[in-house]
């Protein structure tokens, strides 16, 4: 399946036009400063030089006019690989390519590898490998997709919960979001009160 999937996605990625925002025909832009520019750069000289990655699309960077990144794509051999566990706020795509016997275990591998749970996707045709993903990553993200790209919930049209490192519970966009902020009070009055404190069994016979 990834020889396949490869070329499409290559295809798509070199069709991306990187470049100023003025530009309305530039679908990417640059990353926001000096310091996300460091941070993205080196995990791809990281994955450059390390012998459990290798950069299969993209890897260049210029920071002359702007903090500009290309699309990148890193395909790693282990799927603990730095890349493949650690957020990168940037134009970095890593991958781990697994035997399809191994579809199970891998998705073990993703529930157990993030601090984080908060937004995940699954792709697949196979709907018993979606409702697999869907039990094995029940509780990997609270925002998650099955054949849709992951973009994260927009406030107020798409309510969303999380867990682990990510937080607990509700997130905004949801009434119940509401009752973070409310302390509940209970109020119990009779107008039939007891006018003995004795229970019905224990009166005599």
């Amino acid at each position: 399946m990834w020889p396949k999937l490869r070329e499409l996605l290559y295809m798509e990625l070199d069709s991306i036009k990187v470049g100023p925002v003025d530009d309305f025909s530039c679908f990417m832009n640059a990353v926001i400063d000096a310091g996300a520019f460091s941070d993205i750069t080196g995990y791809i000289r990281y994955a450059k030089r390390h012998k459990d990655a290798r950069v299969e699309f993209g890897g260049g960077y210029d920071d002359q006019l702007g903090y500009f990144i290309e699309p990148t794509v890193i395909v790693a051999r282990d799927p603990h690989f730095r890349t493949m566990e650690e957020e990168i706020f940037g134009p970095v795509l890593s991958i781990y390519v697994y035997s399809d016997k191994d579809y199970e275990k891998t998705l073990k591998i993703a529930n157990q590898t993030s601090p984080y749970a908060l937004t995940g996707a699954i792709f697949a045709t196979d709907r018993q490998a979606v409702l697999a993903a869907h039990e094995v990553l029940s509780h990997a993200a609270g925002n998650y997709y099955i054949n849709d790209k992951p973009t994260g919930a927009v406030v107020g049209q798409q309510p969303f919960g999380g867990s682990r490192a990510s937080g607990t519970n509700d997130k905004a966009g949801s009434l119940i979001n509401l009752l973070r902020w409310v302390s509940p009070r209970t109020v119990k009055e009779t107008f039939n009160p007891p006018r003995d404190y004795r229970y019905p069994f224990l009166a005599e016979e």
